[in-house]
């Protein structure tokens, strides 16, 4: 499993997954880079993701949405703060409506995903800060450390593909 560690900090609003995968920085990255590459791994196994945008520069947006089991579709948005490739990107990161137009009223995180050379391969840091400790507990409450992780855990599948 490549999710290694997960730290919730509560008093930095921070939610931390550190994972490490067996193969080139550069390889990893290209699984955020290329959104049919990136539906293989967003979200958890049973409910897939479909990116209908995907502008990875800054100030760029992504919208996508997950489908479960059932049929019912959730939405979320990305907004890229700044995009270092391979190393770094930062986003912000929002529930989306139907139609896919940002949700007001659930938390938005801001994410920077960093990846470097480690163990011959590459080491991942997902961070997430949240605007308060309530929007930090709501997505906890809402399962994003075990959603997060079961996601992160599918890349080893699509990189040994």
């Amino acid at each position: 499993m490549p999710v290694i560690d997960v730290t919730t900090d509560t008093d930095n609003l921070t939610l931390t997954i550190t994972a490490q995968f067996a193969a080139p920085v550069e390889r990893v990255w290209e699984i955020y880079a290329d959104p049919r590459q990136l539906e293989k791994i967003w979200g958890p196994p049973t409910y897939p993701a479909t990116f209908v945008e995907h502008d990875f520069t800054p100030g760029g947006r992504a919208t996508y949405y997950m489908t479960s089991p059932e049929g019912d579709k959730f939405g979320g948005w990305w907004e890229f703060l700044a995009v270092d490739p391979p190393s770094s990107f930062t986003f912000r990161d929002g529930f989306a409506d139907a139609d896919l137009n940002p949700d007001d009223s659930m938390p938005v995180g801001e994410n920077h995903y960093a990846f470097s050379a480690a163990d011959g391969g590459t080491r991942a840091v997902y961070t997430a800060t949240f605007s308060s400790a309530d929007a930090l507990q709501q997505v906890l409450d809402m399962g994003v450390v075990e959603g997060s992780s079961s996601a992160i855990n599918q890349i080893d599948e699509l990189l040994a593909a």
